[in-house]
């Protein structure tokens, strides 16, 4: 498990470079924080890490973005919280996403737990007293 601090968010595309530089070759990263933690802020910082320049920002309606990252190829952006259930994200094709070979940040991931791969690399965003995000990753 590797620890990492923003003190704020300046340190955001410090802490994109280290997770991607810790996630290796995994293609699947959950995302789990409260409202407000910083998930959209800090996956956007990962993508433009992998050279992505134009984001469209949190998928919250669409459920998926998809880019191509020059670095890292396919890359895909999801969000979760409106899904009310595994039945919806598996009529929406999630399942198939999940296991496309493709580079997955998925906000929210709790509610589609049982459909993640079992290498699936974990992100906790925690708030401090002082307002800095504590960021676990393994």
């Amino acid at each position: 498990m590797k620890e990492l601090i923003a003190h704020n968010l300046d340190d955001v595309p410090f802490v994109a470079k280290e997770i991607l530089e810790t996630i290796g070759h995994q293609k699947v990263i959950a995302f789990y924080a409260e409202m407000g933690s910083g998930k959209t802020t800090l996956i956007s910082a990962i993508l433009r890490a992998m050279g992505i320049e134009t984001l469209e920002g949190s998928p919250t309606y669409s459920l998926v973005n998809s880019y191509e990252s020059p670095y890292y190829g396919e890359v895909m952006h999801f969000d979760m919280y409106r899904l009310n259930s595994i039945e919806e994200a598996m009529d929406a094709g999630v399942e198939e996403l999940l296991y496309s070979g493709a580079y997955c940040f998925v906000e929210w991931a709790e509610i589609i737990e049982p459909l993640l791969p079992d290498d699936v690399v974990k992100v906790k965003i925690t708030i401090n007293e002082s307002g800095e995000r504590l960021i676990q990753v393994g």
